[in-house]
């Protein structure tokens, strides 16, 4: 399967890359800065985010978004993602599959309350949060296109392990066995493979635990 993967140089792309290689797909990191990518496996695409065309975009059968940005320019993941959506709606044979957030997942039976909103989630990651949450709403009213949002767990751990197993959840905030709302990074590139490999939710968001070394 043709992968693209934008962000590829990033702590999620990367491990995403890593996972859709060892299982033979063909991928393309698609990069601000080429110099940067160490993996040379993949082929390239140097284009930013909000450059790329429908065009650009119909070659692949997936494209993955992990771009990421600074607190500073938050705003990015939102306008970054707003110009995607434009560009995936001509290119309908195309998946678009976006690394989200944790803050938009609800923390209540009654789903009103998501975990940006509690007086614990930290001040410095708010912008972040509020500018994926935004892309997560913009996918939900698009139309033309076809996506999924995987949101990670609360405590996403660029240090732990790959143990292949990870658990499932929908809109709301899932813990594994011992209470605790975790993932690493490499279970969350499995889980975001498997999706690929094996769709389940398509034009939905959904959210993965898992339990850690």
């Amino acid at each position: 399967m043709k992968i693209g993967i934008i962000g590829a140089t990033g702590k999620a792309g990367g491990f995403i890359m890593k996972e859709a290689l060892l299982r033979g797909h063909d991928v393309t990191a698609i990069v601000r800065d080429a110099s940067k990518l160490v993996e040379k496996r993949a082929a390239v695409m140097e284009k930013n985010i909000d450059e790329l065309t429908a065009e650009d975009l119909r070659e692949f059968d997936v494209v993955v978004n992990a771009f990421g940005v600074p607190p500073e320019k938050a705003e990015l993941h939102a306008v970054a993602g707003k110009s995607l959506i434009d560009a995936m709606k001509g290119a309908p044979g195309t998946r678009l599959i976006v690394v989200g957030g944790a803050g938009s997942l609800f923390v209540d039976e009654a789903r009103m309350t998501r975990l940006i909103d509690t007086p614990e989630f930290p001040e410095a990651f708010k912008a972040i949060a509020v500018g994926q949450s935004q892309n997560l709403s913009d996918l939900e009213a698009s139309e033309g296109i076809k996506w999924t949002f995987l949101s990670p767990a609360a405590f996403f751990d660029p240090t732990g392990g790959r143990t292949g197993h990870y658990q499932i959840g929908e809109d709301s905030i899932t813990f594994n066995s011992k209470g605790k709302s975790y993932v690493s990074y490499p279970d969350y590139a499995v889980a975001l493979i498997d999706e690929i490999d094996h769709p389940r939710h398509l034009n939905k968001r959904f959210t993965v635990v898992s339990e850690g070394h």
